[in-house]
């Protein structure tokens, strides 16, 4: 059985058919359990999670009808296993995309060559379907591993564009980076590499606006300058 937490919830079958889990508060369950797989949970961390400041009068009650209703929903009731002082799903990293994720970023940088960096960074992030824990982003129990799970896209993408400039797709890394450079304005590594993708697509006036405009927002916005390798950059541009 695998699970998709990079994007909207989601369960699929050993054969890849998708396994319904509707209830919310049981797809809440799974997320929570999912943040923390292989590893215990408690109830009490459980029951926050489920319900916040406003549990039900008999809370583990409550939880352990939501335990037994998710061990339906997937039908492999050894999977989600009670484990002193709460649960846990037994399921290895790679059986959660997110873990794959991991895997292949992991692997992307034990790897020399840049055609073979690309193939598995491009791999890795075509696993993504949506925001991390779509639905439950906002919750409290989710904010730390969305926070998590966002920056190593982030890296990801930093990490990919980096190795298709060793390719020589300068022009195309220029372009498709130029919107999310709009989103990151103040993200030194991401700046970096679009301003080299500019200078190295024959575009050096925009790459050295480049430059400026994130210097001018640097001491605007935090007080600083840029880092080392902003500034080599520049001067050697």
């Amino acid at each position: 059985m695998r699970f998709g937490v990079l994007g909207p919830l989601a369960v699929w079958a050993g054969g890849g058919e998708p396994v319904q889990v509707i209830e919310v508060k049981v797809r809440a369950l799974l997320a929570g359990l999912l943040i923390h797989a292989g590893r215990p949970v408690s109830a009490d961390r459980l029951i926050d999670d489920l319900w916040g400041a406003r549990p039900p009068a008999n809370a583990l009650a409550a939880l352990r009808v939501k335990v037994s209703q998710l061990r339906r929903a997937l039908g492999e009731r050894e999977l989600v296993a009670y484990q002193a002082p709460g649960y846990a799903l037994r399921v290895g990293p790679e059986s959660v995309d997110a873990g794959r994720f991991e895997a292949l970023i992991g692997h992307a940088r034990r790897t020399g060559g840049p055609g073979k960096r690309v193939a598995l960074l491009r791999e890795a992030l075509g696993l993504w379907r949506g925001p991390a824990y779509a639905e439950f982003a906002d919750e409290p129990f989710a904010r730390a591993a969305v926070s998590r799970l966002d920056e190593q896209r982030l890296v990801a993408v930093e990490e990919l564009a980096e190795a298709r400039l060793e390719l020589g797709e300068h022009g195309l890394v220029a372009a498709e980076l130029a919107e999310l450079v709009g989103r990151h304005p103040l993200r030194e590594r991401l700046r970096a590499v679009h301003v080299r993708a500019l200078y190295q697509a024959g575009r050096q006036s925009e790459a050295l606006a480049g430059y400026g405009d994130v210097r001018r927002r640097l001491a605007d916005d935090l007080g600083v300058d840029p880092g080392p390798e902003l500034s080599a950059l520049h001067q050697a541009i």
